[in-house]
């Protein structure tokens, strides 16, 4: 895992982004507002530490995808520096039949990951075909197997979950159950919604 700035301008707050598989911080470019921007990315390990960010008057984390269950391994037995959470079509259960994405399509997905089923798997993510995008199949097939090694994350809390009707990655009826008794939103997207925000801001509301 690492840590890089997307957007550093001494900010009053700062958000802590961890992002999905195989996707880059492209997804969120067009989101505006004040904030600096710290993007998390590649979660075959999760040793890296969070540059100093004491100086914000206000740090928040938005975890998508595979980055919710990372993001909570992750803060297992670290101080947390958060005061606003946020989870977009993930789950603390990423690898269940029930809560997450069926063991069985997870596995099939990474025993049969090319860069032809890496553009099956973009238009899913997207609900639209992609351009073509370079893969590195051996490293994008050890971090899905560190997911699955990994395994369930802790219990955690967040302040807002967002949910796709039109998620064709996690079923939205299995983060349904993932997330029962949260403050949970629905939203008619599919499992990259950011095109249906403009603003960091409303990702927390």
């Amino acid at each position: 895992m690492e840590f890089r700035w997307l957007k550093q301008n001494n900010a009053a707050e700062a958000i802590v982004v961890f992002g999905g598989w195989a996707v880059g911080p492209e997804v969120f470019w067009h989101l505006d507002g004040p904030q600096d921007i710290l993007f998390a990315g590649d979660y075959t390990d999760l040793n890296a530490e969070l540059p100093d960010l004491s100086g914000y008057s206000r740090v928040s984390v938005l975890a998508w995808s595979f980055g919710v269950a990372a993001y909570a391994h992750w803060q297992q037995e670290r101080p947390d520096p958060f005061q606003r959470k946020a989870a977009v079509n993930g789950s603390l259960q990423p690898v269940n039949r029930g809560a997450g994405i069926p063991p069985a399509v997870f596995r099939r997905t990474m025993e049969t990951l090319s860069l032809e089923s890496y553009q099956g798997f973009l238009t899913r993510v997207f609900g639209a075909p992609q351009e073509a995008e370079a893969l590195d199949v051996p490293a994008r097939r050890a971090e899905l197997l560190a997911v699955e090694q990994r395994g369930d994350a802790p219990q955690m809390r967040f302040d807002k979950v967002w949910i796709s009707s039109g998620d064709k990655i996690f079923p939205p009826a299995n983060l349904a159950r993932a997330w029962a008794g949260q403050n949970v939103t629905q939203i008619d997207a599919p499992h990259a919604p950011f095109g249906r925000f403009s603003h960091w801001e409303e990702l927390f509301q």
